[in-house]
């Protein structure tokens, strides 16, 4: 019995630059589980085309004229069946990545990455993972933690129970709530009711952010 073939993810590119674009589209286009929708010359016409060709995945360039990629992140994910926004840059640093994130990215890959990587991310963040350069984003909060300076007191608790640490390690560690619950002792029900209190404390809203939270403000001691 023949095997029913995988959908193709489909994609938009956005970037102003024509040559890019035309190259990325042939890369993509050689794999058989890829296939380019559309491309935009800039945010606003990645917004649009967005919204009417509704790709799985938006390959969105950071630094485009008038509107810039992260304002043009923001636009996208707000809108209804919005795609997975990988976003494309020479150079990013640790804050952009951290607000892009916040802003609904799903993934961050340096156009000087190999090719492969590119393909690799794409495949993750449809398979409903985060990438972001050459690392996961559990492998990126740890290297937000080690890149932070020491604070210089003592570090603020924000009122954090011990649990609630214990719980916010183990959500940095990419931990579901059964594994929290089994790891911890304690129902999955506890673990909710942690997790609420938890955001309220550090006023965030979920769990990425609150990953990001803990290693910024050193809430998780270093290895």
């Amino acid at each position: 019995m023949t095997q029913p073939q995988k959908t193709a993810t489909r994609i938009l590119i956005a970037d102003d630059h024509p040559i890019f674009r035309d190259g990325l589209r042939r890369l993509l286009e050689g794999e058989s589980d890829l296939r380019v929708v559309g491309e935009a010359v800039d945010a606003a016409e990645a917004v649009r085309l967005a919204r009417s060709l509704t790709p799985d995945v938006l390959l969105l360039d950071v630094a485009m004229p008038k509107v810039s990629g992260l304002e043009a992140l923001q636009m996208v994910t707000q809108a209804p069946s919005a795609p997975r926004v990988i976003l494309l840059t020479a150079a990013i640093d640790k804050a952009d990545i951290v607000k892009a994130l916040q802003l609904g990215a799903r993934g961050v890959v340096l156009k000087e990455s190999a090719t492969s990587l590119l393909f690799k991310a794409i495949r993750i963040v449809m398979d409903g993972g985060y990438w972001v350069g050459r690392e996961s984003v559990s492998d990126l909060l740890l290297a937000l933690q080690r890149l932070s300076p020491e604070p210089e007191a003592r570090p603020q608790t924000f009122d954090l129970t011990q649990r609630e640490l214990q719980i916010i390690a183990l959500v940095v560690e990419a931990a579901g709530n059964k594994k929290i619950a089994d790891t911890l002792a304690i129902s999955e029900k506890t673990v909710k009711h942690h997790l609420t209190n938890v955001f309220e404390k550090l006023g965030v809203s979920s769990r990425l952010e609150l990953a990001l939270f803990a290693a910024q403000h050193h809430l998780i001691p270093k290895e």
